[in-house]
């Protein structure tokens, strides 16, 4: 059968009964920004994985030649 309109009437007032207004306001709020957190929290995720324009990126040839230099030193013309 399910729950109709009467019975979800009759639990909604035991709630605000039991709560109070103030209470099931305070808690309605905190849920409010939850959800507000929760969305800002999603959209810098998306901004986070594409990447900004205008960006420079170096490429990893100036890393490999310092770790080349580093492995083999009588290799450098500083070793005289």
């Amino acid at each position: 059968m399910g729950i109709g309109w009467p019975q979800l009437l009759v639990i909604a007032l035991v709630i605000l009964v039991l709560f109070g207004r103030g209470r099931i306001s305070e808690m309605m709020g905190d849920f409010g920004k939850g959800i507000k957190s929760f969305k800002k929290g999603m959209n810098e995720d998306e901004s986070a994985d594409t990447p900004k324009p205008g960006g420079k990126i170096e490429g990893p040839a100036a890393a490999a030649s310092d770790d080349q230099s580093a492995k083999n030193p009588a290799k450098t013309s500083d070793n005289s």
